[in-house]
């Protein structure tokens, strides 16, 4: 932008992402007051098309947290598992990982059902560990942002509903740019954020609630403060958030939002995922050595994880992070503690490709040209 001390660079990491032009001036409109009546002009319309993007049932409530998905996902651990309940977590990479560090830092009784990286939770595995511990809270992940993994959310919450525990879904990386499951699954709280489909900058926690896990949390000792879904909801009935929010993002998301739910529309802002996608799975299965990570049919449509040719190793995945920057790109070298434990092991490392928010299949096809090059030098 004019006058701007650092450079422009399009963001094709896993988040925070790319945010458009428009959006960014946004954060310059006037401040306001977060218990005033020029908050609600803003935030009306915000907790509005929150609601019409997740498709979110009457009964459901919507909490903005300050902070980032982490904060959100973080309240429900605090506010759903009693101190006597088991949690279980069943993880397919590194960020169901941290749900399931969160809860133990929390003093929780958990049990972690993990699967290798790639690979989607397995149903049969998951009726099993409920019949043998008994949960009375599951933690599942939507999108697995560490290996471009997508669950069967309905499935997996058939299960877990069938038991009579709480289902929890992390959907930080995959909320506005695929369809939310919140109705088709049942599921009791669904977590997201701000910084990775919506395509906005970081700021709020945003954290999808039934009126189950409402009840639930009335019988749950020592919430915390900023975790505590009950405190929030006073406030959520006002459109306002619990302690003074960002007021720039405030403005970066009215905008943002009503130009996702009136202009480009969902239903083409998922296939547009969707193409985008398709396009990443083209081009890696172009790449002599190179292979997709995540198994066939559960490839997330906001990140594609792909594994490198023989050979080439984490190091030289972040030598191409610096060979791109030149050219006006940030590429994602992998996860970094997902790449030791590969190489540990002695497998491949892997890189991704993030193509969620507002990156167009224009602005994928022209870094997708410039990736390969440097790729097979």
């Amino acid at each position: 932008m004019a006058n701007a001390p650092f450079p422009e660079i399009t963001l094709f990491i896993t988040g925070p992402t790319y945010v458009r032009p428009e959006v960014r001036a946004a954060g310059a409109w006037p401040e306001y007051g977060h218990r005033d009546a020029e908050n609600a002009k803003r935030f009306e319309s915000i907790f509005h098309n929150l609601g019409v993007i997740a498709d979110l049932p009457a009964d459901y409530r919507t909490i903005l947290f300050l902070g980032s998905g982490s904060t959100a996902m973080e309240a429900s651990i605090r506010s759903l598992v009693a101190a006597d309940e088991t949690v279980l977590h069943a993880t397919v990479g590194a960020f169901g990982d941290l749900w399931h560090k969160m809860s133990v830092a929390n003093g929780k009784k958990t049990v972690h059902l993990a699967f290798e990286p790639g690979r989607p939770v397995d149903p049969a595995a998951l009726e099993a560990a409920m019949a043998e511990h008994k949960p009375a809270v599951v933690a599942i992940t939507h999108n697995e942002t560490s290996t471009g993994l997508a669950n069967d959310v309905p499935a997996l919450c058939k299960i877990i509903k069938a038991h009579g525990a709480l289902a929890l879904v992390d959907g930080v990386s995959i909320f506005g740019g695929a369809p939310c499951p919140i109705a088709a699954s049942g599921c009791d709280f669904y977590a997201t954020a701000t910084q990775k489909s919506l395509g906005l900058h970081a700021g709020f926690g945003i954290g999808f609630v039934s009126p189950a896990a409402i009840e639930k949390a009335r019988h749950v000792a020592c919430r915390g403060h900023a975790t505590d879904i009950l405190s929030h909801l006073g406030r959520a009935e006002k459109f306002q958030t619990q302690s003074t929010p960002n007021g720039a993002l405030g403005n970066q998301m009215y905008l943002q939002l009503r130009y996702i739910v009136e202009e480009e529309g969902l239903a083409a802002r998922y296939a547009r995922h969707e193409a985008m996608r398709d396009m990443a799975v083209a081009f890696v299965k172009r790449l002599p050595g190179y292979e997709l990570f995540a198994a066939e049919g559960f490839r997330s449509p906001t990140v594609t994880a792909v594994a490198v040719a023989p050979g080439m190793t984490a190091a030289d995945l972040r030598a191409v992070k610096e060979a791109l920057r030149p050219r006006g790109y940030l590429f994602d070298p992998g996860y970094a503690k997902l790449n030791e434990d590969l190489e540990a092991a002695g497998k491949r490392p892997i890189f991704r490709i993030g193509h969620m928010g507002d990156i167009t299949p224009a602005m994928l096809e022209a870094y997708l040209k410039d990736l390969g090059e440097v790729l097979v030098r």
